[in-house]
């Protein structure tokens, strides 16, 4: 690779514009390390440097004799030329070894200095400048207009042995583009602002080429696996730095992870977990995985069929891998849709559950609270100097929290539309990047969006008709569910691409019906019961006269599901045993029996015995 493909575009326009601007700004990935390659005594070696070194090294290539750096609160240092050379052009005495302590106001004179004299080529680069109006107010508006007066009236220098003209350069080193004054750099065609991005591939592939060497194993692997390994390397680095690239190889080597195995040194960077759940998962838990969760949720077997095609999907590390192999996507994506209380949040539960061992890992947003335009500033975070940069967002502070967990998005239709963008950069490539700049990976989680889409319609004049009922097959169900999703992405709020990433993994859920509304109010009782047990010591035994009356009142209207169901177990069976505990005044250690429930004056009573 001949030394100018090792240059990126931004170094090859400051190569290409040193005879006719006299200053760059440089902003953007100002603290990253760069490749090159150095001729050294007729051999060419491949190495990194930082930006400063960078800097100087290309100067050098393009015959200029001497480059400084300057750096509030410390000074001048030379990193390139003749010690003797410039203290002639500068009259002081500044060196390789050490700063020349210099303030702001006295960096200008120096600075006049450099860029005037007609003898020496020289490159002066203005180190942390985004800082200097924090750090001196007084000189700071004075030091803008000196040098901008240079960047008008400094003369280029002929060079003998190339033939070319050549300015005095100045590089300002800036975080972000506008932290100059506006006027600074407006029609001035003496200055070139040009933006260093994160490494692209060409660039990446070659800072891996320079490090791959120091990981264990790939040395012994041979050409077609090593550069296999690499490729996959290169693409899951494609977000980062390449000091980043720098700290995975730091890692893989600390940690004793083989180059065969770059992708964990990856991950763990990312993450900063070295705990892979994914990894410990029972294959025969995941193996039984529809089995476990129709004990959790009743009548959705279709549904939890499904999930767990997904699931399965998820621990074998497949999601989006038609794509790509080195998929950054979501281990997983659902979307549920269907009636209300019939077990979308449940089941989200129940596999947070499954797959990590409890429901701790499980994060819920409530879409509906994200209705307003600026509420994505919410989940992402504010942009800088806005109420609430410093706080981060709750979607970027929770995956950071737990990156391996189940994210619930529920009722994902009433966000604003504009928050719905979020999830293109999630789904897509399983990041997403905060009001403060930050990156957040989704790599290791399960996204659940629910939604009650199709299941109403509302009319011109406001009203809402209910378009699916339980009298419906499922099939005819599915069928319209599907079709008012389809409708509302594509031509309601216009995101088709949304849709999109979703793709086949829309999952309707039928209504509850009469035949396993039993089964959930069984288990509901007997939770009241068990909890009774576990708090009061206080055993309960129900006649299944009784279960009989509360399954015939809860199951009258199945519109509303488990809630509803829920709603009727609290008011029949829970108010009423309330009341009765305390007319037998049971204690602890009591043994009841439930024989009978009645309804009396629109109030249900029940008759206990002990």
């Amino acid at each position: 690779m001949s030394k100018e493909k090792y240059y990126p575009r931004w170094a090859k326009e400051i190569k290409r514009f040193c005879s006719i601007r006299s200053q760059f700004i440089l902003w953007g990935n100002i603290y990253d390390i760069f490749p090159i390659m150095l001729n050294d005594r007729g051999t060419n070696r491949e190495l990194t440097l930082e930006l400063n070194d960078y800097i100087a090294k290309m100067l050098e290539e393009e015959y200029y004799e001497a480059v400084v750096s300057f750096e509030p609160k410390y000074g001048m240092k030379l990193l390139m030329g003749s010690e003797d050379k410039i203290k002639q052009t500068t009259g002081q005495n500044i060196t390789k070894q050490e700063y020349f302590q210099c303030e702001i106001k006295d960096a200008t004179i120096l600075t006049e200095k450099i860029v005037t004299n007609r003898m020496l080529p020289t490159g002066l680069i203005l180190n942390f400048s985004s800082r200097y109006s924090e750090l001196d107010k007084n000189n700071i508006s004075e030091m803008y207009y000196r040098i901008f007066r240079l960047s008008m009236n400094s003369k280029p220098i002929f060079n003998i042995e190339t033939k070319n003209l050549r300015y005095n350069l100045i590089f300002w080193i800036m975080d972000n583009f506008n932290d100059l004054p506006n006027w600074y750099n407006l029609g001035n065609y003496r200055i070139k602002s040009l933006n260093i991005p994160k490494p692209d591939y060409e660039t990446r592939k070659i800072i891996i080429s320079l490090l791959s060497a120091q990981i264990e194993g790939f040395k012994e692997m041979d050409n077609e696996k090593a550069e296999e390994i690499n490729e996959i390397f290169i693409n899951q680095t494609s977000d980062l730095q390449g000091q980043e690239i720098l700290s995975i190889v730091s890692i893989a080597h600390k940690e004793k992870i083989p180059f065969g195995e770059i992708g964990e040194a990856i991950r763990r960077y990312k993450l900063g977990i070295e705990e892979n759940p994914w990894a410990k998962l029972n294959i025969e838990t995941i193996k039984s995985s529809e089995n476990i969760l129709k004990k959790d949720v009743f009548g959705q077997d279709y549904a939890i069929s499904k999930t767990s095609d997904i699931i399965k999907r998820s621990v074998f590390n497949l999601s989006g891998s038609q794509y790509s192999a080195v998929s950054q996507r979501p281990k997983g994506v659902l979307f549920f849709a269907g009636p209300t209380g019939v077990g979308k949040t449940e089941l989200a539960k129940s596999i947070t559950k499954l797959i990590f061992g409890s429901e701790t890992s499980y994060i819920r947003f409530d879409m509906s609270e994200f209705s307003k335009e600026h509420a994505d500033q919410r989940l992402i975070g504010a942009p800088p100097g806005y109420t609430g940069y410093d706080n981060g967002g709750e979607l970027i502070n929770a995956i950071k929290a737990k990156p391996f967990s189940v994210i619930l998005f529920d009722e994902i239709e009433k966000a604003h539309s504009k928050i719905l963008d979020i999830f293109l950069q999630i789904l897509d490539d399983g990041r997403l990047t905060s009001g403060r700049g930050e990156l957040a990976y989704f790599s290791e989680a399960l996204i659940i969006f629910t939604s009650n889409l199709g299941v109403y319609e509302k009319k011109d004049d406001g009203t809402r008709i209910q378009r699916i009922s339980p009298e419906m097959k499922y099939e005819d169900i599915d069928l319209k569910i599907k079709e008012a999703i389809d409708d509302y992405f594509k031509y309601q709020i216009m995101r088709a691409e949304i849709l999109n990433r979703i793709g086949k993994n829309i999952v309707v859920f039928d209504f509850i019906r009469k035949e396993v509304a039993r089964n959930i109010i069984e288990k509901m009782i007997k939770r009241v019961t068990s909890k009774l047990m576990e708090t009061k010591k206080i055993e309960l035994c129900i006649s299944e006269n009784v279960l009989d009356i509360i399954s015939n009142e809860a199951t009258s209207d199945l519109s509303m599901g488990g809630r509803g169901i829920g709603n009727v177990i609290e008011e029949v069976f829970i108010n009423s045993l309330s009341r009765a505990l305390f007319e037998v005044q049971a204690i602890e250690g009591n043994k009841i029996k439930i024989v009978d429930l009645k309804k009396d004056n629109n109030r249900w009573n029940m008759i206990l015995t002990k």
